[in-house]
């Protein structure tokens, strides 16, 4: 069982910068695959970025959306990844949640609450 709480959402104006935490609990989850989504109104959960746990050093991607914008991080002694966005645009507003991939006993996936990021132009 792992739990996930984001924080750091807000109201921000365009091309302002933000950093998301989620802060990991319950297993070891900075040895597993994670990620950032988000989900707008009236659109689906969308990949923002992730982070793959690899013994020669994590494997980090970006949706080409925020490439170049959003940095994806992680300290494992503290359990806790993080999002900075940066340049933020009204689209980028959504609900941000982050998720783990645990493999085993059975692989499953787990979710945080979410954290609201509303960007006005």
């Amino acid at each position: 069982q792992v739990r996930l709480v984001e924080s750091g959402g807000g109201l921000v104006q365009a091309e302002d910068s933000l950093r998301l935490t989620c802060v990991a609990s319950g297993r070891r989850a900075s040895n597993y695959d994670m990620a950032w989504y988000r989900q707008a109104p009236g659109k689906e959960r969308e990949i923002v970025a992730s982070i793959r746990f690899s013994f020669r050093g994590d494997i980090i991607s970006y949706a080409d959306s925020v490439k170049g914008r959003f940095t994806i991080s992680r300290d494992s002694a503290k359990h806790t990844m993080y999002l900075q966005m940066s340049r933020l645009m009204p689209e980028d507003a959504a609900i941000y949640y982050c998720s783990v991939v645990v493999p085993s006993p059975v692989k499953s996936i787990y979710w945080g609450q979410g954290t609201q990021v509303t960007v006005s132009a």
